[in-house]
């Protein structure tokens, strides 16, 4: 701490004022505040990205099918049949006996009448049909089936 041994006259230097050859504001800008802000955002978003992806987890069948193209801006009704044979529709799981009635509910409130089908890729062709059979028996007349890209080829050598 520093002080003055001088006269307390007139003549002597003011405590309260340092910078007394300046006199506009000061033109400096702190940025820590900022940096302080993005790095917490940047927290929040690195553990909430994981959270954002929903769906079932499921390994559809690989095939060389180009993809469907949307015909609007609605986001698809999906049927989801996992490893164990469990029935969602989109994310929310449904009994098989009432998978028909929720999704004719569902898509009387819907402007298109598409549905797809998510199986995963271990399960027997038979549950796939049967699903794909009720779908079609409650009326949904345009059944897609999701696949990956990618998959193995058909060019008449048997495989």
């Amino acid at each position: 701490m520093a002080m003055s041994a001088g006269k307390s006259g007139g003549g002597g230097m003011r405590r309260g004022r340092r910078r007394s050859h300046r006199s506009g504001a000061m033109s400096e800008i702190n940025i820590t505040p900022m940096v302080d802000v993005m790095l917490v955002l940047l927290i929040i978003f690195m553990v909430a990205a994981p959270m954002m992806i929903s769906g079932v987890p499921i390994r559809p069948p690989q095939t060389n099918a180009p993809p469907l193209q949307a015909e609007n801006d609605e986001e698809p009704l999906s049927v989801t049949i996992t490893e164990d044979g469990t029935l969602y529709i989109m994310t929310t799981e449904v009994p098989e006996d009432e998978l028909v009635s929720r999704l004719t509910a569902i898509a009387s409130e819907r402007s298109s009448n598409k549905i797809f089908i998510r199986a995963d890729g271990t399960l027997s062709y038979e549950r796939v049909m049967v699903v794909m059979g009720a779908l079609s028996a409650a009326g949904f007349d345009e059944i897609g089936l999701v696949t990956d890209a990618g998959g193995p080829k058909l060019d008449g050598s048997g495989g």
